[in-house]
């Protein structure tokens, strides 16, 4: 394992595309080609440092655990490669589970300000939790780098302390709009919306920028498992397409019972929605479903996903890149020189640098200039790259 962990200390992938135009979608894209001055969490195994910390906070187990755990494995793997390649700074990356729950995050995050050696945090992953806790890490200066929580309204909350490694749903919304309409050529699309922080935001981005070509809305909730009521009315309404804004513990018996009433309109999916285990629980329903996301496809990140395998036990998946990539920023910082949550605050304000998925600067709310957002497709039980969409 060793081993493969040291065949990755080497320079990680570029995230852009350079040949995929704007709006390119189709199947044959490729995925991001590799930039040789991305960041490499290994660093030039020259660094010294002691009893520093970094923190995973965000859901390890729970009705959405998988997406946290793809962020966990990712960080976990950053961490493990550093501190191979340097022995005289060993990071400890200490992990915090809220199960991904608004009402749990609070006492979690309480939790990991208490501990002094912790100087910065890869998390939270949902905007939902993000919301209810981001203000107490602000006020204790601890800066947090979400690799997944996608919500617009959390860069406008006035914290100093949220960075956000990825586009927000400003970005998504339209993104996923252009490709129901220019790609799937949908003209009627039914967009459905669950109760989450996450699901409603990112519905109404959505619906705003399909504009009359939204002919149904509907709500779900979280947790729920009969979906008769609004399959009935889309099985009326004969869309299209069906976009369902929330996650794939839902989304996945929604998309099946909208395959057993008969109904063959288009399943899209956001980033919440793009895991195998929505393939699982929509059974055939897998079959016609598409996704968007501002993740980038690691296709050909070979050697990172050959060290992923053999460090992490389990294939990337989605935001695993993007937490590794956060987790080496967090890294770079400390090998710096940098000892505190302050020094580490203002290295991450200030970082420009290419990383595995994307160039990465950030604006004084928090935000990336380099938002990427891709499709994706179910193909023979799979989840595979379609195409870049922005």
């Amino acid at each position: 394992m060793l081993a493969a962990v040291a065949s990755l200390v080497l320079g990680a992938c570029a995230a852009r595309d350079e040949g995929s135009s704007s709006g390119n979608t189709n199947s044959s894209a490729a995925a991001p080609s590799q930039a040789a001055n991305a960041a490499n969490p290994a660093g030039d195994g020259k660094a010294v440092c002691s009893g520093v910390s970094l923190a995973y906070a965000g859901t390890i187990n729970g009705s959405s655990a998988a997406l946290g755990q793809n962020i966990l494995r990712g960080a976990d793997l950053a961490v493990k490669q550093h501190n191979q390649a340097n022995p005289g700074c060993q990071v400890t990356l200490k992990q915090f589970d809220t199960e991904g729950k608004p009402d749990k995050a609070p006492g979690i995050v309480t939790q990991v300000i208490s501990e002094a050696d912790i100087i910065g945090v890869v998390g939270l992953p949902f905007s939902g939790e993000s919301k209810a806790a981001g203000n107490l890490f602000n006020q204790a200066g601890l800066v947090t780098v979400t690799p997944s929580a996608t919500n617009p309204a959390l860069a406008d909350n006035g914290w100093k302390t949220f960075f956000r490694g990825m586009g927000n749903d400003a970005v998504q919304g339209p993104a996923a709009a252009k490709f129901l309409t220019d790609t799937l050529k949908a003209n009627k699309v039914c967009v459905i919306e669950d109760d989450s922080e996450y699901g409603t935001g990112l519905a109404a981005q959505v619906t705003q920028a399909l504009g009359s070509k939204a002919s149904c809305t509907d709500k779900v909730k979280t947790g729920q498992t009969d979906f008769s009521a609004v399959v009935n009315k889309i099985s009326t309404e004969s869309p299209d397409a069906v976009f369902y804004s929330g996650y794939y513990p839902e989304a996945g018996p929604f998309a099946q019972q909208l395959n057993d009433k008969g109904v063959t309109a288009k399943f899209v999916g956001p980033d919440g929605v793009k895991d195998p285990e929505f393939v699982k629980g929509a059974g055939a329903g897998a079959n016609n479903a598409f996704f968007t996301c501002p993740c980038v496809p690691e296709d050909n990140f070979k050697d990172f996903t050959a060290a992923f395998k053999a460090t992490e036990g389990a294939d990337p998946g989605t935001y695993s890149p993007e937490g590794y990539d956060v987790t080496t920023i967090l890294l770079k910082g400390i090998d710096s020189g940098i000892k505190d949550r302050a020094g580490l605050l203002n290295f991450v304000k200030n970082y420009d640098g290419q990383g595995l998925t994307k160039h990465f600067k950030w604006d004084a709310k928090g935000e990336l200039s380099d938002t990427p957002v891709w499709s994706y497709r179910v193909e023979n039980g799979k989840i595979v790259n379609n195409g870049q969409i922005s």
